[in-house]
């Protein structure tokens, strides 16, 4: 029998795989020779293809691109932009952000909850993350809910966010990505059921660093320190340029008690890379607290 006419062609979706999955070029170049039946469906290529030179750290494409004349629906991408590319600013950006999320905000641009989110979690105010993406019932929100969640170390009000994940589209990559997090986060059996996720996807869609990571980080969870440092490597030379990667290859050289100087490479590398990283401003505030209670404690002459 041959398909209704009216049947619904997602004609987005390898863009959409190509950018959840981490293969940030993969999503332009698809974007870029996409020829679209449905033109409505342009902006929402455009949001992608915006987002994924900002993961690719070719901010001022976007800053360059995005004007005060462009569609509402991609403005947000130029803030996040904006504060990506200027981490002495963030404070002020962030104080910024909190006035125009506490007044009269169209929920209904998903984009802005999105970025909201996405900058709260980065600066580590995973609370106003929540706050901002409550409204929002979009695939994505759900997501960021699920890891700003986790983030707080709630995998229970997670797996409940994840179930509404699972009831609106269980075979989405999204939601696949979000039941690997929480399985990760609720540890024991469910970290094996993490890998065949990771496993699985890499099998339909391809290796991506990201995925690499994902895999890399249920490897170490269990204790299987030799396929974590391999799957690493692999994710390494797909991209060299990926924080994520030196973090677990930071926190991998210290549980296989690895010379100081192999984690303090990685860790130069980080910070070179990006010196505002969650991971580093960590490391820097615990150093300076262990500092303070050293002076604290320290006998007097």
């Amino acid at each position: 029998m041959a398909p209704s006419t009216s049947e619904h062609v997602d004609e987005l979706f390898d863009v959409r795989n190509a950018y959840f999955t981490g293969n940030f070029q993969t999503c332009i170049n698809e974007a870029q020779k996409l020829k679209l039946s449905d033109p409505s469906m342009s902006l929402e290529r455009d949001v992608f293809t915006y987002r994924a030179y900002l993961a690719l750290r070719k901010y001022r494409v976007v800053l360059d691109e995005i004007t005060s004349g462009s569609p509402d629906l991609v403005q947000p991408i130029k803030m996040l932009a904006n504060f990506l590319a200027n981490p002495a600013a963030r404070d002020d950006m962030v104080a910024d952000l909190d006035a125009k999320m506490s007044g009269n905000v169209d929920v209904s641009n998903y984009v802005l909850l999105l970025v909201a989110g996405t900058i709260y979690l980065h600066v580590g105010q995973p609370e106003s993350a929540l706050r901002v993406l409550h409204p929002s019932d979009n695939l994505e929100c759900c997501a960021l809910k699920v890891q700003a969640l986790l983030s707080m170390h709630r995998a229970d009000l997670a797996r409940k966010e994840l179930k509404n994940m699972v009831e609106k589209d269980e075979d989405a990559t999204l939601t696949q990505l979000a039941q690997a997090w929480t399985n990760l986060a609720l540890g024991g059996e469910k970290i094996q059921e993490a890998y065949y996720i990771y496993q699985d996807m890499i099998d339909k869609l391809g290796s991506t660093a990201l995925l690499l990571n994902g895999q890399a980080t249920s490897f170490i969870a269990q204790g299987k320190y030799a396929e974590a440092e391999s799957a690493l490597q692999d994710a390494l030379e797909k991209d060299p340029n990926n924080p994520e990667t030196l973090v677990n290859l930071i926190v991998l050289a210290h549980h296989t008690g690895k010379q100081p100087e192999v984690g303090n490479r990685y860790l130069s590398t980080l910070k070179e890379m990006d010196a505002s990283h969650p991971f580093v401003a960590a490391l820097n505030q615990k150093e300076a607290d262990f500092d303070r209670m050293c002076k604290q404690y320290a006998i007097s002459a």
